[in-house]
Order: C-alpha cells, then sequence, then structure tokens
C-alpha cells in the first residue's frame, strides 16, 4: 500500500477512537465531527486499496497476455 493509503488508514482509526472518547465524555459535537471525519477518512484509505488491487490484477492480466502470445509463437 501507498504511504497516502497506510496514513489515511491510521488518521481514520485515530478519529474512531476520538468519537468512542468523546461519546463515552457526552461530548456529542466532538462525537459527530470526529466519526464523520473518520468515515471519509477510512472511506479514502479503502478506496486507495481497492484502486492499487484493481490496478495490480490489471498488470497481471497483461502479463499474463503478453505470456501466453509468447508461448504461442506471435
Amino acid at each position: 500500500m501507498s504511504r497516502v493509503i497506510k496514513w489515511s488508514f491510521w488518521i481514520g482509526l485515530g478519529f474512531v477512537g476520538v468519537a468512542v472518547l468523546a461519546r463515552a465524555l457526552d461530548l456529542i459535537p466532538v462525537t459527530v465531527i470526529a466519526g464523520l471525519l473518520a468515515l471519509i477518512a477510512l472511506g479514502f484509505a479503502g478506496y486507495g486499496a481497492l484502486d492499487e488491487a484493481a490496478e495490480r490484477s490489471q498488470l497481471r492480466r497483461r502479463a499474463a497476455k503478453v505470456a501466453r502470445e509468447r508461448e504461442q509463437g506471435r
């Protein structure tokens, strides 16, 4: 995973922790804001991870296609 995805994931988890702590302390506005920021950060990390996985699978498909073409003598 790229550094941006990792940073976003850990920042999102940090905001989840802040939201849980704020909820335990009954600080509802802080809970809502931290929860929204956590959702944004974790959503960004998830999207980045899915995009990176799709890119790797595309590269594997291209490599397999080239290998098949080489075996057939094209």
